[in-house]
């Protein structure tokens, strides 16, 4: 369909040309002729032939001038559509659309469909900013306000000894809360960054699964949970310190959201080329709507659960920063009350992009 419209403003292009070559043609030579007769004149005939050619040639150039002319100005337009929406888009109004009719395959055509996509992603970027702001704002201001009202509780001279203690306790967690908020954005900005440091080495990954295990213990002995380790010897190439993070966290999360007596179980294979990571529990689950924004930034599944037990909705969006440096991916699956399962899949050797940066 494109290639027949580009076909057809050819053939009108051509008939347009040959028109006004017909038209002056005809002018040129019966007008002129008509003109001599009517005041006397009589040129030789080379002469005449010269002027009528030269009249064609005057006829077609004027007649191609107020053609440009009407057509520069339709273009004049255009383009000053097309400046005022980059203007917005600079004043950061991104609710630009421009409503102009051109073949994509025009550099007019390309243009527009640039500055209407430019302006959507950028519409994109602008809330997904406000919606980062308006997180972090309450991400701090909820420890804020619980260490202020506790703060002015204890200027009270009735306090008991135990009650006192009570209030500094909590003021003590929510300040550590607090630093744990800022400690994960800044290694969050920090990851997303091309500036974090990122050193490849070849080391046991399920040696670091047995040690990301064994740090746990106490939390998960102290809920009585089952441990299930299933490993292979595998060895890979990738940032130890890093990988470390993120087998801590899912680890750590399997134990907060799994109840006493709950069973964890984590599996480590080997299939074509990568490792695979399992990860799964028995505890709470979540649904199909939590999965699909589990690694966003500050997203909690169970906002009051999470809450209580610590958390920023930071530890995840880390993880998957952390595994997609790697070049990996990350994969949930969960059911509400019936357990959660992540999946980590990693390359056995770092690619040579990875290895650079």
């Amino acid at each position: 369909m494109k290639k027949g419209e580009a076909i057809l403003k050819i053939m009108g292009g051509v008939c347009l040309v040959v028109a006004v070559v017909t038209i002056g043609t005809w002018i040129a030579f019966y007008g002129t002729e008509a003109l001599y007769k009517y005041i006397g004149i009589h040129l030789h005939s080379f002469a005449a032939q010269w002027i009528n050619v030269l009249l064609v040639f005057f006829i077609f150039g004027c007649t191609m001038y107020l053609i440009s002319l009407i057509v520069g100005k339709k273009h004049y337009k255009v383009w000053d559509k097309i400046i005022e929406a980059l203007r917005k888009i600079s004043r950061g109004d991104f609710s630009v659309s421009l409503d102009i009719r051109s073949n994509e395959n025009d550099p007019l055509g390309k243009i527009v469909s640039t500055i209407n996509q430019m302006a959507v992603e950028l519409g994109e970027m602008e809330k997904m900013r406000q919606d980062f702001i308006s997180n972090v704002s309450h991400e701090i201001q909820s420890p804020l306000t619980s260490i202020h009202g506790f703060a002015n509780v204890l200027k009270r001279a009735d306090l008991t000894h135990e009650e006192r203690q009570h209030y500094v306790t909590i003021i003590e967690m929510e300040s550590n809360r607090l630093s744990k908020i800022s400690e994960n954005l800044l290694k969050l900005t920090s990851l997303e960054s091309q500036h974090h440091p990122f050193e490849p080495t070849r080391y046991r990954l399920d040696k670091q699964l047995r040690n990301a295990m064994l740090a746990c213990e106490p939390a998960w002995l102290e809920k009585d949970l089952e441990m299930e380790l299933e490993c292979e010897a595998i060895t890979v190439t990738a940032d130890e310190d890093l990988m470390s993070q993120v087998w801590n966290n899912l680890i750590t999360n399997s134990v907060k959201f799994t109840a006493n007596g709950g069973t964890i179980r984590i599996h480590v294979y080997a299939r074509s080329g990568n490792a695979f990571v399992a990860i799964s529990d028995t505890g709470i689950g979540m649904n199909d709507e939590d999965m699909k924004r589990i690694f966003e930034r500050f997203y909690k599944a169970d906002k009051s659960r999470t809450s209580e037990k610590g958390g920023s909705g930071l530890g995840l969006s880390i993880v998957k920063r952390i595994v997609e440096m790697h070049e990996g991916s990350i994969a949930v699956q969960s059911k509400i009350d019936a357990g959660t399962s992540f999946e980590v899949v990693l390359p056995l050797e770092a690619s040579s992009q990875s290895s650079s940066r």
